[in-house]
């Protein structure tokens, strides 16, 4: 009986083994812990299931405050450009203006320094004649009454050249 081989006792002793383990329940310690953790591992899946969700809402929602941002960024480009625009209309219809005061100005000056010069002119005429007709009348007229007429004479020059 001796002479048995050794897998023969290996196999003995296996299966007694297995049976004082089945006395013993260490199968339903095994099954415990495998069930805690498949539980464990299921409570796991769920905590990145529902991290996956919710990282899922988050992008979504950082993606609509994007687009949203990107609206509002080009909504402020436009109307700062229409202000822009609004505001180079306005300098130009202002520059316009100015320069068409400047030129009324200038041409005011022009007008009063024509006419002051038309004056001195005259003023020029007026004294030139005053003094050639003077001296024509003194020199062709003696006396008194020369005096009178020459006094005569020249205020009715003075008042028709001024």
């Amino acid at each position: 009986m001796f002479g048995l081989q050794a897998e023969f006792w290996v196999a003995v002793a296996f299966f007694l083994l297995l049976a004082l383990f089945g006395y013993m329940g260490v199968h339903r310690t095994i099954l415990t812990a495998l069930d805690h953790r498949r539980d464990r591992i299921k409570q796991d899946l769920d905590d990145a299931r529902r991290l996956r969700d919710e990282a899922a809402a988050l992008l979504a929602d950082y993606k609509k405050r994007h687009a949203s941002a990107e609206r509002e960024a080009q909504d402020i480009i436009t109307s700062a450009k229409e202000e822009a625009e609004r505001i180079a209309a306005e300098a130009k219809v202002k520059m316009e203006d100015f320069v068409a005061r400047r030129t009324k100005a200038a041409e005011s000056k022009i007008a009063m320094a024509e006419a002051q010069a038309l004056a001195d002119v005259r003023a020029a005429a007026a004294e030139a004649a005053v003094t050639a007709a003077t001296q024509v009348l003194s020199q062709s007229v003696k006396g008194g009454v020369a005096d009178s007429l020459i006094e005569k004479g020249i205020g009715e020059v003075r008042a028709k050249l001024n």
